[in-house]
């Protein structure tokens, strides 16, 4: 395939920062757009000298036309994620979500830009009335006044944006819906990192072979589907290859897990039995989530880490890092995923 220039929006975050890595391996041209509110430009050293960086919000018409001029693609990563912050700062969520969705619009179609890549997220689902979920299930906000559907609720706009300005606008547009991706540096607002530090903490201070009594938000029996980062961007870049125009693809995998069943396997990571111990649930916390992802296997996409095996580097650089994380990851998390 030949080199293309891409424009990677929020490329100093988690998925971003892996993305703009893979791209520059395979000889394109990457140029990265992020204000570092929450990804930060030091995810991306290795690969500094290979990259442009503008620091820049998103929303910005002023500082974003700069970064449009000349590219060929578009990949549109720049949000607000992580769970605490649906519920303490929704409105910002939704500003960067829906404002940053416009100038992205505009600012594609007027450098001549055809080519969109739109990240979005299983949170346009909420509690999915069929499990495992394809992508043709009905999205939904269930309750327009709990916060934490600010998030899934600004991803179904950008998605609905995407689709219609992509009929009339766009040569090609492809939407993909990653599942609760883990891995080494993801930041501290998701529930494998917290779980992580948490017990990593408890471990620390109580008796070898005494089991750690581990509490959780809700009874544990809620579930998701996690993805290795490296599965994860292996699957942005099929759909980004292959995907066909207007269509949306699932990336993640088929291994559904109990959140108690999480805490136990970083226990295990961590050389520790664990004793779940149960909270109160979170209103609006999904039930279960899964994905059918079908769709990107029949592009070639195939998983190769198991959650177990993506834990082991993630559980070893959140320990190695724990110095560094907030106060109140140590305390109950505030949601379990």
């Amino acid at each position: 395939m030949s080199a293309k220039r891409y424009l990677v929006t929020g490329g100093s975050g988690f998925i971003g920062s892996a993305l703009v890595r893979d791209l520059v391996r395979d000889g394109h041209r990457v140029r990265v757009l992020d204000n570092e509110s929450r990804g930060s430009v030091s995810r991306l050293a290795d690969v500094a000298d290979h990259i442009e960086f503008i620091k820049g919000d998103v929303r910005d018409p002023s500082v974003s036309a700069r970064a449009w001029r000349g590219v060929d693609s578009v990949c549109h990563l720049a949000f607000i994620n992580g769970t605490e912050f649906f519920y303490t700062k929704p409105d910002l969520v939704l500003d960067v979500g829906v404002r940053g969705m416009i100038n992205v619009l505009d600012q594609c179609m007027k450098h001549d830009v055809g080519e969109l890549i739109l990240a979005s997220s299983s949170e346009v689902y909420q509690d999915a009335p069929v499990v495992p979920t394809d992508e043709t299930v009905p999205l939904s906000v269930p309750d327009v006044h709990n916060p934490r559907f600010s998030y899934g609720g600004a991803k179904i706009i950008c998605e609905l944006m995407a689709i219609n300005y992509g009929r009339k606008h766009f040569e090609r547009v492809v939407i993909f819906r990653p599942h609760n991706a883990y891995g080494p540096q993801m930041g501290w607002e998701h529930v494998v990192p917290q779980f992580i530090v948490r017990m990593h903490g408890l471990a620390r201070v109580a008796p070898p072979g005494q089991v750690i009594r581990f509490p959780i938000r809700g009874d544990g029996s809620s579930t998701r589907s996690f993805v290795y980062i490296d599965d994860l961007v292996a699957g942005v870049r099929l759909v980004m290859q292959k995907g066909e125009h207007l269509n949306i693809y699932h990336i993640g995998t088929s291994e559904e897990m109990a959140i108690a069943d999480v805490a136990s396997a970083v226990g295990q990571v961590l050389g520790r039995e664990v004793q779940v111990v149960p909270g109160a649930r979170v209103p609006g916390e999904s039930r279960r989530r899964c994905p059918d992802i079908t769709k990107i296997t029949a592009l070639g996409y195939r998983s190769r880490f198991t959650f177990l095996q993506g834990l082991e580097p993630t559980a070893q650089w959140y320990k190695t890092h724990s110095h560094l994380a907030p106060h109140d990851v140590l305390e109950l998390t505030k949601d379990s995923a």
